[in-house]
């Protein structure tokens, strides 16, 4: 029950900030790609439809002027593991300027990505970019962390299902963080986006 009163808080708390439709997104300065693993199966290197319908949906926005710039914000915890310079590759071989492409190397989890976009890179409004379910809770942090963002939906991918699970318990993960003021990892100097 606690669960269910929870993902429809979210939810009814965020839907009036989320967009699937490009032309009706307002224009932000700036966009937040949300990271996440770029293969499925790292040994197989198949491809996370998640990662690639969110690398296009940035590239759209950017393309039809609705950002112009971007924070690619995730995991580099290890040496070998680096979601923000995979993000970065793979926006320019579509096209982005490398100049528009800022790096947020400890966005490892959503309320980290918020945060170190506000306090890191001084940014108090944003376009989310992340797929819908992932949306409705970045934008629940950013509204409860005075951000002021909008959101735009890529595409799902390959099993909603597994992800569908996954997020139920990683917006309980966040009640428990916002109502305990839980702080990004890191945070570090300040970057501007120029």
């Amino acid at each position: 029950m606690v669960i269910g009163i929870i993902n429809y808080v979210v939810g009814k708390a965020s839907a009036e900030y989320i967009y699937s439709d490009i032309n009706k997104i307002p224009k932000n300065r700036v966009g937040l790609l949300l990271g996440t693993a770029k293969y499925m199966d790292k040994g197989k290197q198949i491809l996370n439809d998640y990662y690639q319908n969110r690398i296009d949906a940035t590239v759209a926005l950017y393309m039809a002027g609705k950002i112009d710039y971007i924070i690619v914000s995730g995991d580099n915890s290890t040496f070998y593991y680096n979601e923000p310079a995979l993000m970065r590759q793979d926006l320019i071989d579509k096209g982005v300027p490398p100049n528009r492409i800022f790096m947020d190397y400890a966005g490892f989890r959503t309320l980290d990505s918020i945060l170190r976009c506000r306090d890191v890179f001084g940014q108090n409004s944003v376009t989310i970019i992340s797929q819908n379910f992932h949306n409705e809770r970045a934008i629940y942090i950013a509204n409860h962390k005075k951000v002021k963002a909008v959101a735009f939906n890529a595409a799902d991918g390959n099993s909603i299902f597994d992800w569908y699970f996954r997020e139920k318990m990683a917006r309980v993960k966040m009640m428990m963080d916002l109502v305990m003021n839980t702080q990004a990892k890191y945070y570090g100097e300040a970057i501007e986006i120029k």
